[in-house]
């Protein structure tokens, strides 16, 4: 009779345990289809622009490039917790492996600036192209890798000896990069509306294929062999890694610069400033349909996905006037009012 009520006991025990796992695979499935939206804004009260971001996913830190500094902000407060600094004009940052190290494309220093990642101090300046802009690091050769936006090439470092071991011309200017961490590496050439494919190991361009208008930020699905630039004309280009074959162009919003990818969830951004919108392509389904476009704000043009979060982060600030043109400054920028930066967290 003990054996029985024992039997009986662990049966109720399991579907108690199966029970709760399928309550909670319910709860996750539910909070997964929720629309996103902005559920927090972080302001910074330091003056300068801004380019690229990127997430540190498990050490909960986002970085921002601010002109003659970067911020590091605490991705769980919003707080900032650090500033590399002591720079010219910052364009990307990426990040070695090993925890310790990053590195910064110094685009107005034309170098990339080595820092240790605990204390944000600067460990060594290395000279690259002129104006290096997007930035990577490659795993297979352990090299980084800074694209030089004005003398069209790329600056390969390596990061054991922190040299220049390469530069590679490209066909014009080079935007933002991805790679697939296998020895491969993928860019957009803005200005002739292509993405070259590059063997990392030869440190030559293997594919040179046709994208879309002014290609900027750069998305990668890996295991699906996906591209995603994103470009003018309110279009994402979605191509074909392995053959380069466009296979849609979904609409997103006007004056789109930054890219990202879920892999969890098969999910393409793109953040547009022009128009202030964050859009999301749904690259699970046959015709990518653009599934929403989220009012951020206008200047809101790069952007970060942190995939542990499941949470987008875009800089975005108010500007006055523009001023009027002149002979050496045709297109002035307006100034930025002091203390309006700001940091959009959309999420679900």
């Amino acid at each position: 009779m003990e054996i029985q009520h024992s039997i009986l006991r662990s049966i109720r025990a399991l579907f108690a345990t199966a029970l709760l796992c399928s309550l909670f695979s319910a709860v996750s499935s539910a909070i997964a289809q929720q629309p996103y939206k902005v559920v927090d804004q972080w302001k910074l009260p330091d003056a300068g622009g801004w380019d690229y971001l990127l997430v540190d996913s498990p050490a909960h830190r986002l970085f921002i490039t601010r002109g003659d500094h970067v911020d590091v902000l605490d991705t769980t407060t919003g707080k900032q917790v650090g500033t590399i600094s002591g720079l010219h004009g910052t364009h990307g940052v990426a990040l070695n492996p090993d925890g310790k190290i990053g590195y910064v494309s110094d685009g107005r220093g034309n170098a990339v600036v080595v820092f240790d990642r605990s204390t944000f101090a600067t460990v060594a300046t290395i000279p690259a192209g002129t104006n290096p802009d997007a930035i990577i690091y490659e795993p297979t050769t352990k090299s980084v890798w800074a694209f030089n936006g004005r003398s069209n090439n790329i600056t390969v470092i390596d990061a054991a000896t922190q040299k220049v071991v390469a530069t590679i011309p490209v066909p014009g200017k080079p935007e933002f990069a991805v790679t697939d961490g296998k020895g491969t590496v993928f860019n957009n050439i803005e200005d002739k509306n292509e993405v070259i494919r590059i063997d990392a190991n030869s440190k030559q361009i293997t594919a040179t294929w046709s994208a879309c208008e002014s290609p900027s930020g750069l998305a990668f699905d890996i295991p699906g062999h996906r591209l995603f630039p994103v470009c003018d004309g309110k279009k994402m280009a979605v191509l074909d890694s392995n053959s380069g074959k466009i296979l849609a162009t979904p609409a997103i919003g006007d004056g789109p610069d930054a890219a990202g990818w879920s892999a969890k969830h098969k999910l393409a951004f793109a953040s547009a400033g022009a128009d202030g919108l964050l859009s999301v392509v749904d690259a699970n389904s046959a015709d990518y349909k653009t599934i929403q476009s989220i009012p951020t704000k206008k200047s809101a043009r790069t952007m970060a996905y942190d995939p542990a979060a499941d949470r987008i982060y875009l800089a975005s600030a108010d500007f006055g006037p523009r001023p009027a043109p002149t002979a050496d400054n045709p297109r002035p920028w307006p100034p930025m009012i002091p203390g309006s930066f700001t940091v959009i967290v959309v999420g679900r």
